[in-house]
């Protein structure tokens, strides 16, 4: 038993601070993104803490995201999201083409100057990411933040395979759009 509960705090521990970024981005108010990573996390060890360590990742993740529906409830702030995230796409490619087969890697910052484009870089895609529809951003953050397969993030946000591929290729398109508008563009030119 001790065990099982040591797994499970180390679980909590190890995506918590995603876990947090995550609500942040969907409720834009730190005490809110705290009080509802506080309320999945409750509810996973009280509910599934019997459940394999296996298990965990993909209910917490729906856990988290019914949280994060029920504060928009409460609040009445569905209609917030304004769409940001539609151009993230090469020209010419379909639904089904993934960014990180294209996006190019980012190198470490070699030079302070480096750092602080590297920085601005983070802080714009984090802006167009806060802004996309709640599904896209949802779809946007398992799949290339959590890193959850097309079929996972299906089953955690309860929709169809293809709706994923959908809403992760519209937040995708408008990222692209966000970046371009703000003078980055993925080729590495700015």
């Amino acid at each position: 038993m001790h065990s099982r509960q040591s797994e499970l705090s180390h679980f909590l521990a190890s995506t918590e601070r995603r876990a947090f970024k995550h609500a942040l981005y969907a409720v834009r108010d730190e005490e809110a993104a705290l009080d509802i990573v506080q309320d999945a996390m409750m509810r996973l060890a009280e509910r599934y803490a019997d459940r394999t360590v296996e298990e965990w990742p993909l209910i917490f993740q729906r856990i988290l995201q019914n949280t994060i529906r029920d504060h928009f409830r409460r609040q009445k702030v569905r209609t917030w999201w304004v769409t940001l995230f539609s151009a993230f796409q090469r020209d010419g490619e379909g639904d089904d083409d993934d960014p990180l087969d294209w996006l190019p890697a980012q190198p470490s910052a070699a030079s302070p100057e480096a750092e602080r484009q590297q920085a601005q870089t983070m802080a714009l895609i984090e802006a167009g990411v806060a802004r996309l529809p709640a599904r896209q951003r949802e779809a946007f953050l398992l799949r290339y933040w959590e890193e959850f397969d097309v079929a996972e993030t299906a089953r955690i946000m309860g929709c169809s395979e293809g709706s994923v591929k959908t809403h992760c290729s519209r937040a995708t398109q408008a990222l692209a759009n966000w970046m371009r508008q703000h003078g980055v563009d993925w080729q590495g030119n700015q």
